[in-house]
């Protein structure tokens, strides 16, 4: 464009303060995934296995991912359907829609990401694994990228693997102080099984990490088996499990035992040989941590006796199981004064006597939370501590049923239950604790 160039000096904070607030304009930038695809002069049925790194595509996917951690999605998703190439971003649990690339640009922008996490583009057939390593001005992410075949073509599924808001200790994952003290009683145990339970996407992994990480001493050997290695920590020996060489959850965890570890964490607990290894382990002198898919927490109990595991094993090793669900938290911005009706009072369970004494809140939409009256996400808990009574129930292989009833009375309190201290505490609405937890406390059934 023979235009002069005036070079000019600066400090290193001065450049690195201008790019991160450049980069925030752009990804803010609604338009600028428009922008970018109008300029791709890529067509249906040109070649796209090789893309340079100049490209519009190049930029594009560099935007998008830059866009969806400015907005804080946990997960990016790119769908192909029939007349659309939708791409959604998972921000606070709910998946929102963004500004689609056209259609003709699935397979460059898919490609794209493949050769960015390191899998083949000449496959497509199977689902593959890989990983993104992103830098935005001086923050490191990581993306788990997970490729599955459709009808209409790959689909990927993004997830964003932040390390900053990954090692948190105990009091910022949402607990109240007593649940927190009984969190910190059961780490500080010598041996023993602590399981934790709910599905994809509760929050289970970042509540182990944030145990592991207040664990982490030089005096403490600790190993953890996991598939994936979702997050690196210093100072702790993760092992990678790889079924195409034989390294199963159980032949790594045998192994592990030879290497004199005080905590082992288990990414999940899938079979007999996995949970019989763990919870002799747990008997012999080492900590064990571990998760299970089941609704609540007392289910985890059954579960390992459909396993195979015998009721006496259990009742020996397990010392407490901590079953969690994530909800949206109101917005600190746009939140205020709110009076739940009767009706709703009735749905969740909450008296109306409670209503003088608590602090209802709800958030009524703005700029900050898009409008959607929510802002960041926090955990629900349900504690359930395995003492000697609980113990003598597992031996004696009582019914799921009587297991609830006699951990409620024993004060166990239900998700539920903590659900709703949130919704009086002003922490959360109704209709989010209504969405996160099920009927499964005995004393709701009416």
């Amino acid at each position: 464009m023979n235009l002069s160039v005036e070079p000019q000096l600066a400090p290193r904070d001065t450049i690195l303060e201008a790019i991160e607030k450049h980069y925030k304009a752009v990804a803010n930038d609604p338009d600028q995934a428009s922008r970018i695809c109008r300029s791709v002069e890529i067509r249906p049925g040109h070649s796209h296995e090789l893309i340079s790194e100049e490209t519009p595509i190049v930029r594009y996917v560099e935007w998008l991912i830059t866009d969806a951690v400015t907005k804080r999605a946990s997960d990016i998703h790119l769908e192909p359907l029939e007349k659309l190439f939708r791409v959604r971003l998972r921000i606070d649990g709910e998946l929102v829609e963004v500004d689609n690339p056209p259609q003709y640009l699935h397979h460059s922008i898919i490609s794209r990401l493949k050769i960015m996490a390191e899998i083949s583009i000449a496959e497509k057939r199977i689902p593959q694994d890989g990983r993104i390593h992103f830098k935005i001005g001086e923050k490191k992410i990581n993306l788990r990228v997970s490729t599955v075949p459709s009808i209409y073509g790959e689909s990927i599924v993004m997830r964003i693997l932040d390390e900053e808001g990954l090692l948190r200790g105990l009091p910022d994952l949402g607990m109240f102080s007593g649940d927190q003290a009984v969190i910190e009683r059961f780490i500080k145990l010598p041996d023993g099984l602590i399981l934790l339970t709910g599905p994809t996407g509760s929050g289970k992994t970042t509540t182990l990490y944030s145990c592991l990480h207040t664990l982490n001493e030089t005096d403490r050997k600790i190993i953890t088996i996991e598939d994936p290695v979702e997050y690196q920590l210093r100072g702790i020996n993760q092992v990678q499990v790889s079924d195409q060489v034989g390294l199963s959850f159980a032949s790594a965890l045998r192994a592990m035992l030879r290497h004199a570890p005080d905590i082992i964490m288990i990414g999940e607990i899938r079979d007999l040989e996995t949970a019989e290894i763990a919870i002799n382990a747990s008997l012999t002198g080492h900590m064990v941590y571990s998760t299970l898919h089941t609704a609540d927490a007392p289910s985890a109990i059954t579960r390992l006796m459909d396993i195979g595991i015998r009721p006496f094993l259990v009742s020996a090793s397990l010392r407490g199981v901590l079953a969690q669900r994530l909800i949206r938290l109101n917005c600190e911005n746009c939140n205020d004064n709110y009076f739940p009706s009767g009706l709703e009072l009735h749905s969740i369970g909450i008296k109306k006597e409670a209503v003088s004494s608590g602090n209802f809140k709800k958030g009524s939409g703005c700029s900050h939370c898009h409008g959607s009256g929510y802002f960041g996400r926090s955990g629900i808990f349900e504690i359930f501590e395995v003492d000697e009574y609980i113990k003598h129930l597992i031996y004696e292989q009582v019914t799921l049923v009587d297991l609830r009833y006699k951990a409620l009375a024993c004060d166990m309190h239900t998700m539920r239950d903590d659900g709703k201290r949130k919704i009086a505490a002003g922490v959360t609405t109704i209709e989010e604790v209504l969405s996160a937890t099920a009927v499964s406390d005995p004393r709701f059934l009416y």
